[in-house]
């Protein structure tokens, strides 16, 4: 996530991470069900305009994770601008009457005679203890646990040496001349979703395929395999889903001059 000015406002900041991205306000209103108005309001820092109770940093929550930002530090930012959620006070009950306690001190006094002499009567019986009864058996604790199941490494399977000068698997390096945010997914996985920083360069590696998305096109370069990219676009310009394959890097690719 790109790190809050200063000078900016929470609503500003969140305006800011969801533009860098590319997305609208209807994006997010259609996919979390909270209205334009509410998700205007957040991004003008007109908290008075929203429902009360825990729909305010529902919301939020909802805003940062469609977005891809961490949606507890978004909540904790939050409550540090606007303070924490209120506690609801409890309500205090209608006074008790007051009622008359006599009869209920007799009757406890009564209860309490009846306790007394059912012990004495208790005690003064023998004590029959059965000759069958045996002692129930006492299953001490286990003293260990079993051991962790430890498998062996595979083995490695020996393959084909690759010819001299072959590269494998794919080798993206992003370089940002500005400031730009950038979404990397490798084989499937996704491994970065960050503003990088303008000068910042980052390399990533996958064995069969790249996914790229920049939220400013015009402000980063890139190398394949240590060769020069072409130019992805203009300058804040959303480019989204740009597969790199094996197969499809050479169209990526600026063309070598051939030599003289």
């Amino acid at each position: 996530m790109a790190e809050p000015s200063d000078m900016a406002s929470f609503g500003e900041n969140l305006r800011r991470e969801r533009e860098l991205r590319g997305v609208e306000l209807r994006d997010i209103a259609d996919a979390t069900k909270i209205s334009v108005r509410f998700l205007q309001a957040l991004e003008q820092d007109r908290v008075d305009v929203l429902p009360g109770g825990i729909f305010p940093r529902s919301f939020v929550r909802q805003y940062a994770k469609h977005l891809g930002l961490d949606p507890d530090r978004m909540v904790t930012e939050f409550d540090h601008v606007y303070g924490p959620e209120p506690s609801v006070p409890k309500t205090a009950g209608p006074p008790r009457r007051r009622s008359d306690a006599r009869p209920l001190l007799v009757v406890a006094g009564l209860l309490l005679l009846a306790g007394v002499g059912f012990l004495a009567w208790k005690t003064s019986r023998p004590e029959v203890r059965s000759a069958n009864a045996q002692p129930s058996a006492v299953v001490p604790p286990p003293t260990s646990f079993p051991p962790d199941r430890v498998y062996p490494p595979p083995t490695p399977t020996p393959n084909a040496a690759p010819s001299a000068g072959e590269v494998k698997g794919l080798a993206l390096t992003l370089t940002a001349t500005e400031d730009c945010w950038i979404g990397v997914q490798t084989d499937g996985a996704k491994v970065i979703d960050r503003i990088l920083k303008a000068g910042e360069n980052v390399t990533v590696n996958a064995k069969s395929e790249i996914s790229l998305s920049v939220g400013n096109a015009g402000g980063v370069t890139y190398t394949l395999n240590g060769r020069p990219g072409v130019i992805l676009g203009r300058e804040g310009e959303v480019r989204r889903n740009i597969v790199i394959t094996r197969e499809s890097m050479a169209s990526l690719l600026q063309e070598t001059p051939p030599p003289r």
